[in-house]
């Protein structure tokens, strides 16, 4: 078992409860209770609530959160006020729809896409670009994210020191357990440098659907230099 915040565990249950129960006609107008929605709640508890940490499944026994009256209600009100900030600032580019959209299912079988991450700098000077975008391709055609708040493709601004990160969608498998091979493309192509493209493959084993970044899970790449084009030894490279 790795080391585990129970209280996430609460904030989820207490949070899918409350909107399922918000879901008639007039709660909808109040309240949104789509996926994204809850999601965003979860966190907004989550960064108010304190943590309780376990590493083995005795100290999830010792660790009995539900029997706490006081911790129930404290979490409950935060729940009721995230609800309430989240839909009044519901996030763009984001399909509010509660129909279909609500939740994850963690029963079928599934190849959980890591987080891909990676970072363009100027060959020449080492430094990071900013205003260009990076995509992400596989067999010819930009992949599908995990939702509307990862885009493909990605552009680089200056906060973000030349990192991008990609998270695709699970892909269905038939069987939990199995292994798949997954080839996919980095391409950025920028004003004043040579396209640039990065193949690479993730191998991965087939498990239950799961909606959580996970650091130890995630995908990095190497870094990748820009050069100007004209130069021989700066072409077109293809990385395998």
């Amino acid at each position: 078992m790795e080391i585990h915040n129970t209280t996430e565990d609460l904030v989820v249950t207490e949070v899918n409860t409350i909107c399922d129960s918000l879901e008639t006609e007039e709660g909808r107008n109040a309240i949104c209770t789509c996926k994204q929605c809850r999601l965003d709640t979860i966190c907004y508890v989550l960064n108010r609530a304190d943590p309780h940490y376990v590493v083995s499944h005795r100290g999830l026994a010792r660790i009995d959160l539900a029997a706490d009256q006081q911790t129930r209600v404290d979490l409950t009100t935060l729940v009721y006020e995230g609800l309430r900030r989240v839909s009044h600032n519901k996030r763009p580019y984001f399909s509010h729809d509660t129909d279909g959209n609500r939740k994850i299912s963690p029963d079928s079988p599934v190849f959980n896409i890591p987080t891909i991450v990676g970072r363009v700098f100027n060959g020449l000077n080492f430094s990071p670009i900013t205003g260009i975008t990076v995509e992400l391709r596989q067999n010819g055609s930009l992949v599908d994210m995990r939702d509307n708040n990862w885009h493909n493709p990605y552009t680089l601004i200056a906060d973000t020191n030349g990192n991008f990160t990609f998270w695709p969608k699970p892909v269905a498998a038939e069987t939990m357990n199995t292994q798949g091979l997954f080839e996919y493309t980095v391409r950025i192509a920028a004003p004043n440098f040579a396209e640039r493209i990065h193949v690479f493959s993730v191998s991965l084993i087939s498990e239950p659907a799961n909606s959580a970044i996970s650091l130890s899970k995630t995908f990095k790449l190497p870094d990748i230099f820009l050069f100007p084009p004209g130069e021989e030894q700066h072409r077109l490279i293809i990385d395998e």
